[in-house]
C-alpha cells in the first residue's frame, strides 16, 4: 500500500495532524491522510488516487496542474459549513498556496509547532468536551496568538490558585482568552 511520508498534512489540504480524529484513542482513530491502515478507513479518495498513487507526490499543491477541477473557489471553503469531525476546510488553499511557494519541509515545520501547541492543550486542559475546541484553535488561530493563549491561561490559573487537577476549570479559562482571538 502507498503511504505518504507527511500524514499530519492531506493532499487537499486538510491539517490531519490537527484534526479531532487523529487524537481519538481507539478503532475511530484516523491515522491521517495515506497514513497506517488509512486505507482500511478511507477506501477512496480521488486526491490520494490522482496525488499519491499516480503522481507520487505527497500534496496537490506540488502538482504543476494545481489547483484543478477538483477544488473548490476560495471563497467556497471560507464559507463552507463547519463539521466538528474534521478540521477546518478554510485552510486548504492557504495551505497548499504555502507548500507550492514554501515547500513541504517548510509547511511540516510549522505545523508541528502548531501540533505541539495542540498537544499540549490537549494533554493539560482537555477536560474530555474540548478536543475539538483546541483543534479548531490550533488549525485557526495564528501561532502566536495560541502561545499566548496558553500562557495567559497558565498565568490566571496561577494566580487563581487553581489546582492543576481541576482539568474543567483549566479548560474553561483556557477556551474564554481563545474565544477573544
Amino acid at each position: 500500500m502507498v503511504q505518504k511520508t507527511y500524514p499530519t498534512i492531506g493532499c487537499c489540504g486538510l491539517d490531519c495532524g490537527l484534526c479531532p480524529r487523529f487524537y481519538t484513542v481507539g478503532s475511530s482513530r484516523c491515522p491521517g491522510c495515506a497514513g497506517p491502515d488509512f486505507f482500511n478507513k478511507h477506501p477512496s479518495c480521488s486526491f490520494i488516487t490522482c496525488c499519491v498513487k499516480k503522481r507520487n507526490l505527497e500534496v496537490c499543491g506540488q502538482c504543476s496542474e494545481f489547483p484543478c477541477s477538483k477544488f473548490k473557489s476560495n471563497e467556497e471553503y471560507q464559507t463552507a459549513k463547519e463539521s466538528s469531525s474534521f478540521p477546518s476546510s478554510k485552510k486548504i488553499l492557504p495551505n497548499l498556496n504555502f507548500i507550492k511557494k514554501n515547500g513541504i519541509e517548510k509547511f511540516i515545520e510549522q505545523q508541528n509547532n502548531r501540533i505541539q501547541l495542540l498537544e499540549t492543550m490537549i494533554k493539560n486542559f482537555n477536560d474530555g468536551r474540548s478536543r475539538s475546541f483546541f483543534c479548531k484553535a490550533a488549525t485557526l488561530l495564528d501561532v502566536t496568538d495560541l502561545t499566548n493563549s496558553l500562557d495567559q491561561a497558565n498565568q490566571k490559573i496561577k494566580k487563581g490558585k487553581i489546582k492543576q487537577t481541576d482539568v474543567k476549570r483549566k479548560a474553561q479559562i483556557l477556551k474564554q482568552i481563545m474565544e477573544r482571538k
